[in-house]
């Protein structure tokens, strides 16, 4: 029963991020950790999601309508990036260490897929023809190892979505996570060292951290709300994530009251942000600027 749960409220979330919705207006967001200030690069009467920072700090990517796009750091210039015959991507991507692929999920085409068809690929930074990574589905992408050389995602394998890891050019996936419950969001800390993700393993949707092996899992959060999607700087200082401020089990459900929040790495305190209206599509990839000093976001809003 608890796969099945998951699975619905999976899929219900990951629908939402394809198609356009006139009735909710989509903000590309800055947020500035030196002065608190919240930036608006992009406004549409649409919806949008999921900023990537580019390498060299000069552009965002996002995804809307099954397509990835470049959006300059001033919102004047918006284009497609060419991703070959993957034109369903949903909200998982992103941009490799060295700053010469992406990574992304796609919905594939298939006749029969009860947990999912999202497999993960890569295309060059400038657009191109997708290379496979994850023939299994489903596969969604969430973070690159420090060298680049393999991927984290979330995959249902068995009774539950856990968290695995693949070399790029080794077919063997490995297996991280089994806890009963949605493990989600994983992403490495810059050197290495750790895996930041969400686990309902407690029974309420925190945040986590493990070894690259799987080993030493230690919760990192225990309050009343639900939180998602831990981040680290480039720095290796911070976490910053977002948190629903009703318990929604383990759900990621979008327009609803959050908060985006930073964790101090060295002493484990915690402030909030900003709160919005936001949620799936929000700041469901890495997000930071190279210098550690801003990260992107969408909130969004009803339009009357």
């Amino acid at each position: 029963m608890r796969s099945l749960w998951t699975l619905s409220l999976l899929i219900t979330a990951f629908l939402y991020a394809r198609p356009q919705d006139p009735s909710v207006i989509s903000h590309l967001e800055i947020y500035d950790l030196s002065t608190g200030q919240r930036t608006v690069v992009l406004e549409e009467e649409a919806h949008f999601e999921a900023p990537n920072w580019s390498s060299d700090g000069k552009y965002f990517i996002i995804n809307q309508n099954g397509l990835l796009y470049r959006v300059t750091l001033d919102g004047n210039s918006k284009e497609v990036i060419p991703s070959g015959e993957a034109q369903n991507c949903n909200n998982d991507h992103g941009i490799s260490p060295d700053g010469s692929l992406i990574a992304l999920s796609n919905n594939d085409p298939v006749e029969e897929a009860p947990y999912g068809s999202s497999r993960i690929y890569t295309i060059p930074i400038t657009g191109g023809i997708p290379t496979l990574i994850t023939p299994k589905m489903p596969s969604y992408w969430h973070g690159w190892a420090p060298d680049g050389k393999s991927v984290l995602y979330v995959a249902h394998r068995g009774e539950d979505f856990d968290i695995y890891s693949k070399d790029l050019d080794n077919p063997e996936e490995i297996r991280l996570t089994s806890d009963p419950g949605l493990d989600d969001g994983p992403e490495y800390s810059p050197d290495g060292r750790y895996i930041y993700y969400n686990s309902f393993r407690s029974g309420m949707m925190e945040l986590w951290r493990m070894r690259p092996d799987g080993s030493e899992k230690e919760m990192l959060t225990d309050d009343a709300f639900s939180n998602w999607f831990p981040h680290p700087s480039p720095d290796g200082k911070y976490l910053v994530f977002i948190s629903y401020l009703e318990d929604q089990g383990e759900a990621h459900p979008p327009m609803k009251e959050v908060a985006l929040r930073l964790y101090d790495l060295e002493n484990g305190n915690i402030r909030t942000l900003c709160s919005f209206t936001g949620g799936q599509g929000t700041i469901n990839v890495p997000s930071w600027s190279p210098d550690s000093t801003k990260f992107a976001f969408v909130s969004y809003e009803f339009q009357q």
